[in-house]
């Protein structure tokens, strides 16, 4: 791998960049600086959002600038103000130690009267959205005939927002010896004639495959009547407690109404649709941005632009009508090489869509069975419990209350105080799941989503249908189970302390007396040499990779691991007080706690 060094990058922007964080240019970036500074040919680069387009075009378009000439030299046409605004604080970032150097962003909703005293004062580079970009030129306030780099970030989506003629008409405006990049996570028709008619020669990169979607992306669906969409929404929201993410609806009035929703249930949910004015969709951006909302209902046409990191899931409340769209949605989680999930939730006639999405996306849907009531409060109660044991305790601040508090509670036991804490949080999160049915639709479903239905509860070919690892996955039996308090917090917990090295773990199936988990294959024997001869309060464990005859044995039978495991466990909600650190005991060594090995 090369450094940014080697790629010809000048001392300056080095400096700058090295402060930011950047270590190692990322694909796009090695491919992308080489050209703008030594290629004279344009370039067309198919890449995803959050793939490090900025950088990859603004570090040479910074390096390409001569200040002494206080004209618009290089200008970057953006399809949203919020993309705009984002591109023109990275480049100023990128740009400290380069004097003089002179960035405007160009966009509707604000002061035009501003932005053209800025451009008499002198500009290097502009970042414009097309239509407050032509409003200039229709102004004779902005010159383009000193531009010697066009750069079209997200070119699809400026089609998809109908910026076709305004792109033509300002393309028009620049000289013809120019440099030009075009940067698109897709290829529609529309993008190869604006490159046929003004771009010379262009040569194609492609980071990943054409218009297909984020790597780091599972793309899961829910299959359930009409009806019953927004209960899922629900389920889905309420079985991940940590979730972050923007459910896309199809209309404005369908965005508001299940905001208003989500809201009036109690969620951290706000709506972003084209009815909202400026000001409005500012206010809910940064609402946004600072995670005091957790979920944002939105439409493609409000959604489109926007530079939000970290998302954990994006929800198609139904799918859209186009495939591009969707790419463009599940393109906004999974960034930077973290992991994401685009969730579709449907009824039984968009199954064709599902199918036809695979085949342009090149990856599999997995079908999910909706969480069941039981589910979902078993997932909060231990989300509640790991608050509760992560929690910053200050002792100073709260030492003068502690005696009149333990006065107040004195009498309750340890357990009667953990039950009481767990039912003042979630007594009416319990009444509302108890006795709720099932939302999915039956259906020839997949032989994954038969593995989830008899992990759920069925009893009949249980053994027989979670015998399976995911692709990419081994299976690995563990004499422990829900019988012995065993859950996948303690799973992680154990794995993260006991083993060397990342370690990707996948399904998780808990039975009574033992468990089945995959592991990313390579990893399976390391696992299980590392869980040998430890103890689980108490208990000793015994783990292997799985084979049919595992899951045939009769119960209690298994070689006898099971059985001998229940004669000596012990639960894990006794009052015994062990730390993470000798839960889990090995005579051979002692490891220390690591993150980040969760799939």
């Amino acid at each position: 791998m090369k450094t940014f060094q080697e790629l010809g990058i000048c001392d300056e922007i080095l400096k700058a960049i090295t402060e930011l964080g950047y270590e190692n240019p990322m694909p796009v970036q090695e491919q992308v600086i080489p050209h703008l500074l030594n290629e004279e040919t344009d370039l067309v680069a198919l890449a995803q959002t959050g793939t490090g387009k900025t950088a990859a075009f603004g570090l040479p378009v910074i390096q390409r600038i001569d200040i002494a000439l206080r004209q618009p030299q290089a200008l970057i046409l953006s399809p949203t103000r919020e993309l705009c605004l984002q591109i023109a604080g990275d480049l100023t970032d990128y740009s400290q130690y380069i004097d003089g150097l002179r960035i405007l962003p160009v966009y509707g909703g604000s002061s035009i009267e501003s932005q053209i005293r800025t451009l008499k004062k002198g500009v290097h580079i502009i970042v414009a959205t097309p239509g407050r970009l032509l409003d200039l030129l229709e102004r004779r306030t902005v010159r383009l005939d000193h531009v010697s780099t066009v750069i079209m970030d997200e070119a699809d989506e400026m089609l998809n927002m109908g910026f076709l003629d305004s792109i033509n008409a300002i393309l028009e405006q620049v000289p013809q010896e120019r440099k030009m990049l075009l940067f698109s996570a897709t290829m529609p028709r529309e993008i190869e004639q604006i490159a046929r008619t003004y771009m010379h020669n262009p040569q194609e990169i492609v980071i990943g495959s054409r218009n297909e979607g984020a790597e780091n992306v599972r793309h899961v669906y829910y299959m359930v009547h009409a009806k019953d969409k927004y209960p899922a929404l629900k389920r889905i929201a309420d079985y991940y407690p940590s979730i972050y993410g923007i459910i896309f609806c199809r209309t404005r009035k369908e965005t508001q109404e299940i905001a208003d929703q989500l809201i009036a249930d109690g969620y951290n949910a706000d709506s972003l649709h084209g009815e909202l004015s400026q000001a409005q969709r500012d206010a809910v951006m940064q609402k946004f941005r600072l995670r005091n909302l957790q979920l944002l209902v939105a439409t493609d046409v409000a959604a489109r632009g926007l530079d939000v990191t970290d998302l954990t899931h994006v929800i198609n409340y139904g799918l859209p009508d186009d495939i591009e769209t969707y790419t463009h949605r599940s393109g906004r989680t999974g960034r930077a090489g973290k992991s994401g999930v685009s969730v579709a939730i449907v009824h039984s006639r968009e199954k064709s869509k599902i199918r036809a999405i695979e085949k342009i996306i090149g990856k599999k849907f997995e079908r999910k069975l909706v969480p069941t009531g039981e589910q979902i409060c078993e997932k909060q109660l231990f989300n509640l419990a790991d608050r509760i044991e992560k929690v910053k305790v200050n002792e100073e601040d709260i030492a003068k209350y502690l005696p009149n508090i333990s006065r107040k509670l004195g009498w309750l036991t340890e357990q009667d105080l953990i039950k009481r804490i767990v039912s003042l949080e979630f007594n009416r999160l319990i009444d509302y799941y108890r006795d709720t049915p099932d939302l999915d639709i039956p259906d020839d479903r997949s032989r994954n989503s038969k593995e989830e239905s008899s992990a759920k509860g069925g009893k009949k070919g249980r053994n027989k249908d979670i015998r399976t690892a995911e692709a990419g996955f081994e299976r690995i039996y563990i004499n422990l189970g829900k019988a012995h308090g065993f859950f996948p917090p303690n799973l992680i917990e154990m794995i993260n302390t006991l083993v060397p090295g990342h370690i990707n773990i996948g399904r998780i199936d808990l039975l009574p007396a033992y468990s089945l988990f995959d592991v990313e294959k390579g990893s399976a024997r390391k696992v299980v040499s590392a869980l040998k001869g430890c103890e689980f309060y108490g208990h000793r464990i015994y783990a292997e990779i799985a084979t049919e005859k595992d899951y045939n044995a009769p119960k209690g039978k298994r070689k006898g691991k099971e059985a001998d495991g229940r004669r000596n466990g012990k639960h894990y909600g006794n009052s015994r007080k062990d730390s993470s650190e000798n839960r889990f005991k090995n005579d051979r060594r002692t490891s220390k706690p690591r993150n980040g090995k969760r799939k």
